[in-house]
């Protein structure tokens, strides 16, 4: 795999109605995504609600969009825990139904220090011999795996080739692509970070907002990678308020919503992730018929 660079989805995971996966629409997404020209998928992250799946369904999951993918684009499958132990499982299985890479978060809840980041994961990427995508998102976690930290396992662990920060710290961000390997990619975790961070050197992202607008998304970025300023600039402050309405609750609470609205799933979350309110859906369809997506 060349430097991972461009828009990577992380994809939602829709349910039916009584709580297990919906493999069609699933299967329908991942058409949908690769040809609206997404350079990569993202299964089973945050936005995937991996957290109140079981192993089996995080599996399954993954061997469906690997299936449909059909060797189309790649596919970086989540399989981070805050346990170690439970993350090498995840990651053996995405090995195993055929991943060209697995995306870690750090552990979460267990706050571990700087060298507890570094070792757990180490562990499980030269454990499973997998390539691997790191994933900081401290608003989720309650910790922040701090540059120096990211550019030690980027110089030292082989196979760890980028990592997506969501930190929404620029500077943090900006000392991560200064210093880093050569072929190690920095990714924006926050879409509406995606064009400074790209100016600033950095790679592409691993978005939410490509779940509902994957063609207009996946051209703001390859602009930005190509220098277009302007055409990434108009994209950008067109799809601006849809970056935000996503966020209107948490994630992936209004990115399901919309999909369900655009016909694409049904309106089903796993709890303790509940549908959004009334005043937040009428505010996010204003939003979906100001761009007609509905």
């Amino acid at each position: 795999m060349a430097r991972l660079s461009g828009t990577g989805t992380a994809l939602v995971t829709p349910f039916k109605a009584n709580g297990t996966i919906d493999e069609a629409s699933l299967r329908g997404l991942v058409d949908w995504q690769i040809k609206s020209k997404v350079e990569f998928l993202v299964p089973c992250g945050s936005t995937g609600e991996s957290a109140t799946m079981t192993r089996a369904e995080r599996r399954r999951v993954i061997e469906i969009v690997v299936d449909q993918n059909s060797g189309r684009v790649p596919i970086i499958a989540g399989t981070g825990t805050n346990s170690t132990l439970d993350s090498l499982d995840l990651t053996h299985d995405a090995k195993e139904v055929g991943a060209d890479a697995v995306l870690l978060v750090g552990p979460y809840y267990n706050k571990p220090t700087q060298e507890g980041f570094y070792q757990h994961f180490k562990r499980i990427v030269e454990e499973c011999n997998v390539k691997a995508v790191l994933y900081n998102v401290p608003g989720r976690t309650a910790s922040n795996m701090l540059p120096e930290t990211t550019l030690r396992i980027a110089e030292e662990v082989e196979n760890v080739i980028a990592i997506k920060e969501a930190s929404n710290n620029l500077e943090q961000i900006m000392q991560i692509i200064k210093y880093r390997p050569k072929n190690f990619a920095v990714l924006s975790g926050e879409d509406s970070l995606t064009l400074p961070i790209i100016t600033a050197g950095g790679d592409g992202v691993i978005s939410v907002i490509s779940n509902e607008v994957p063609k207009e998304y996946s051209d703001l970025t390859r602009a930005a990678l190509k220098g277009d300023l302007k055409k990434a600039q108009e994209l950008h402050y067109k799809l601006f308020e849809l970056m935000k309405a996503n966020f209107y609750e948490s994630n992936p609470i209004p990115v399901k919503t919309a999909l369900h609205l655009m016909g694409k799933i049904e309106e089903s979350l796993r709890l303790p992730l509940t549908k959004i309110s009334k005043p937040n859906r009428e505010k996010l369809k204003k939003v979906l018929k100001d761009l007609k997506l509905i």
